[in-house]
């Protein structure tokens, strides 16, 4: 969360440095739309096709799902994370109160920082990732990490380009849920001895049996 105070005082402080970055990207994503008519439209249906919202309705189904099912651990981890971020989202962003770029080219509901669809489809996808991680086929695991990697970043980069969010607002909203040192620690192979076991004598020259179960809880 250090990363996430760092943004929000700069911004209040006006740091002339943030300001400088936030409006030239902000900047660029204008000019693409001037160069390019359909960039707004395409942009927006593409945020709001893989926005929070989508992922909440998603979740909501799956909720109802999990406990038919009778998996109520489950449905609550889905519940606290999808569900729940929404709440988290709306409260940080009455605390900071933060204006929208003037130059919005689509006039979405509420304050600026920080973003709420950066926050919300982040806490979406891990959580979904993470719910089916193990029972997934582990041939699919890292096509479907880099899927949700690129939807991440993609949505990120979306609502900069419409200037509806600072590029402040969109890494505060990464960082705000508190997933970044979790994502740091799980990066690639994070392999766990769930137990092991071995001859308890071995004839001279002869082969030492061993035997041990592993897991992987990276994100790999």
């Amino acid at each position: 969360m250090l990363l996430y105070a760092i943004l929000w005082i700069g911004w209040m402080q006006n740091w002339a440095w943030l300001s400088a970055v936030d409006q030239w990207m902000l900047d660029a994503g204008r000019s693409a739309s001037v160069r390019y008519p359909a960039w707004a439209s395409a942009w927006n249906g593409f945020c709001t096709l893989l926005g929070p919202l989508a992922f909440r309705i998603l979740g909501a189904g799956l909720i109802i799902a999990l406990l038919l099912r009778r998996r109520r651990r489950d449905a609550l981890f889905v519940f606290l994370t999808v569900e729940v971020s929404g709440v988290v989202t709306e409260i940080a962003k009455t605390a900071a109160d933060r204006p929208r770029p003037d130059a919005r080219m689509v006039d979405p509901y509420g304050s600026s920082f920080p973003s709420g669809h950066a926050l919300g489809v982040l806490v979406s996808v891990l959580a979904l990732l993470a719910l089916f991680w193990q029972v997934m086929p582990v041939q699919w695991r890292r096509p479907l990490a880099a899927l949700g990697g690129f939807v991440i970043v993609a949505v990120g980069v979306g609502r900069v380009a419409l200037n509806v969010h600072h590029p402040s607002d969109v890494l505060a909203g990464w960082e705000a849920q508190g997933c970044m040192p979790e994502i740091q620690r799980r990066l690639g192979y994070r392999l766990v001895l769930d137990a092991a076991a071995w001859s308890s004598k071995v004839a001279p020259g002869g082969a030492l049996g061993l035997w041990f179960n592993l897991h992987d809880e990276g994100f790999a």
